[in-house]
């Protein structure tokens, strides 16, 4: 996009593994049986987002699409655990929605401060150490680490302003902005030029402000993927209140009414919650008005569709102060500015239990391990009755316990699956 602004892009992250754990004994002169001593692998890494005020695109994400956090590293003897992964901290714009790549769903809201775990780190396997028992004094055996989780997201970027500031290409939404606020956007005599948004916190009296965003111009077709409008308008879907500039001038040989209709209907196609939105029209650059009767045209045409009609002059500074006073009266009046609840509910993976597991026996203790059940184990919440219950169901479909009585395994007898042990009974 032109300027290189960016207010999408998709990235794939994956979160690290947790290290193997370590089969070791303890050995020093003098003592004969020291006992098992493996030390446990460390957890992988996480990927965290975190909300960076000071960036105002996703540009970043445009050429870096792959986030890997570290992986946790193998346990050691002498009971020494791994050290943990890294986690990666992604920084975000504030009001970046983290969507599902393949569904669409929200999965996060990056409205807040608060840092947001997208992919937890896999857990360290357990070392030997863990396996000693009265019965089972030399565990010649220790686990490997789970996988980390990994996801491909949408990044989409939906400023968190109170106001939009609409309307068609140099109609004067900067010059408002740079008046009103301390952002200093580009201001130019042509076209599009704002090629991304900015953002101003403008400041009505004592405590209270607001944060108006100037959103591109929109252009006739905006709504259908046109030109640069398009893009833009998803950044007014948070806007409590519309800011509608017209150049009431005639100095472009343009008809306010015209350009008025124009970009409601842009808003309308896009979204009829957007187009509904209180909306104040401002007729604006009225120090260089030629036809003071176009401008009452306009001004019923307005007032007879029910909005809230203003005239100014951005450049003179005349009216502003008035507007900036209207529209903090009528946020005061207005529910806060949206945040958006997650939608995506995990699903069970899709794992093929087809593939053969491998099982061993030590002594009264069946190790059970395989690429399948590792998948499976890494998206089970062993907390959770649905999901213990949906495991079972998995292990019994794929024959495991068939395979385990067939080979012997009898009540009391002990099943060790990466991080889980427990007690076989038939």
């Amino acid at each position: 996009m032109a300027n290189g602004f960016i207010d999408k892009a998709r990235i794939t992250v994956r979160a690290g593994n947790g290290g193997n754990g370590a089969v070791s004994f303890h050995r020093e002169k003098y003592i004969a049986a020291g006992g098992p001593d493996g030390g446990d692998g460390g957890n992988g890494g996480s990927i965290i987002l975190q909300v960076d005020d000071n960036m105002s695109t996703l540009m970043d994400f445009r050429y870096k699409r792959k986030y890997v956090a570290t992986n946790g590293m193998d346990g050691q003897g002498a009971r020494r655990t791994g050290k943990d992964g890294q986690s990666l901290i992604i920084k975000v714009p504030r009001g970046t929605l983290v969507r599902h790549a393949e569904t669409g769903e929200i999965i996060k809201d990056m409205s807040g401060s608060e840092p947001y775990v997208l992919c937890k780190g896999g857990k360290g396997g357990w070392g030997n150490q863990h396996f000693a028992t009265p019965t089972r004094q030399v565990p010649r055996f220790a686990k490997a680490g789970l996988p980390g989780e990994s996801l491909d997201v949408f990044l989409e970027l939906k400023l968190l302003a109170d106001v939009g500031l609409v309307g068609f290409p140099n109609v004067g939404k900067s010059t408002l902005l740079s008046v009103v606020s301390k952002a200093h956007p580009k201001i130019a005599n042509y076209h599009f030029t704002t090629l991304y948004p900015n953002l101003g916190v403008v400041y009505v009296d004592e405590g209270v402000s607001f944060v108006m965003a100037d959103i591109p111009g929109i252009i006739e077709g905006a709504s259908e993927g046109a030109g640069l409008g398009h893009d833009f308008l998803r950044h007014i879907d948070r806007c409590r209140l519309l800011v509608h500039l017209v150049d009431v001038s005639g100095s472009e040989g343009r008809d306010p009414i015209e350009d008025f209709d124009t970009i409601n209907a842009e808003l309308q196609q896009y979204s009829a919650d957007l187009a509904a939105r209180p909306q104040i029209v401002v007729a604006n650059k009225t120090d260089l008005l030629e036809d003071p009767e176009q401008l009452e045209a306009f001004r019923a045409h307005v007032e007879a569709l029910g909005y809230t009609f203003m005239e100014m002059s951005a450049a003179t500074h005349q009216g502003t102060r008035q507007l900036v006073q209207r529209i903090g009266a009528m946020l005061a009046d207005l529910p806060p500015v949206i945040v958006y609840e997650p939608e995506y509910v995990p699903r069970p993976p899709q794992i093929d239990t087809s593939e053969p597991l491998s099982i061993t026996r030590e002594d009264d203790t069946w190790l059970v391990e395989g690429p399948w059940l590792q998948r499976l184990m890494a998206n089970i919440n062993f907390s959770d009755y649905e999901s213990r219950m949906y495991f079972d169901k998995m292990l019994r479909q794929s024959g495991l316990f068939d395979q385990l009585e067939a080979m012997g395994i009898e009540d009391g007898h002990f099943v060790s699956m990466y991080d889980l042990e427990f007690e076989y009974q038939k």
